[in-house]
């Protein structure tokens, strides 16, 4: 409880994917996402959140306490998030392109977009593929061989923050 975290009422009003933000950040903090994860977020549910949770439960007794992290939040965003809005993130992520933020801050855009299109950067070499494509034409031409190469995710950020560097 030292970590303060939030609870969910499932009210049009409730920030569902932000609750699920919060609550991965603290688990993740504690080390216990894949372990507990559901149980602790589960347990922070309120009102008609709690009651489809519960309702869940009830149907499948033997999966709910054996639910991974990733499918009790493809679940819950399914269940709270309008599919117009998850429709809506994964065409800004499908046109995203640098413009004029920052290298870090294309990468959080990135990366926060990346999570509504997962079929879109299945692979690692998928992920910096279109990260270097939507960078400047001046930093995405400098990282021309780094597509060629097997670079991660993280190595590409790197690079196109040194490369940004160099025009700025």
């Amino acid at each position: 409880m030292k970590y303060h975290p939030p609870t969910f009422s499932g009210l049009a009003s409730d920030d569902a994917l932000g609750f699920l933000k919060e609550c991965h950040r603290i688990l993740h903090t504690m080390g216990i996402m894949e372990t507990s994860g559901v149980s602790f977020t589960a347990f922070q549910l309120r009102g008609t959140a709690y009651q489809w949770w519960r309702a869940y439960e009830l149907s499948s007794p033997d999966e709910a306490g054996s639910l991974t992290w990733t499918q009790f939040s493809k679940m819950f965003l399914c269940e709270y998030v309008p599919q117009s809005l998850r429709d809506a993130w994964r065409a800004e992520f499908e046109q995203l392109c640098q413009g004029a933020m920052t290298v870090l801050e294309n990468a959080v855009r990135f990366s926060e977009l990346a999570h509504h299109a997962p079929a879109l950067v299945a692979t690692v070499k998928e992920r910096v593929r279109r990260f270097i494509e939507g960078l400047h034409p001046s930093i995405r031409t400098s990282m021309a061989r780094e597509l060629e190469m097997d670079i991660t995710y993280q190595q590409a950020m790197s690079i196109a923050r040194r490369v940004e560097g160099m025009f700025a």
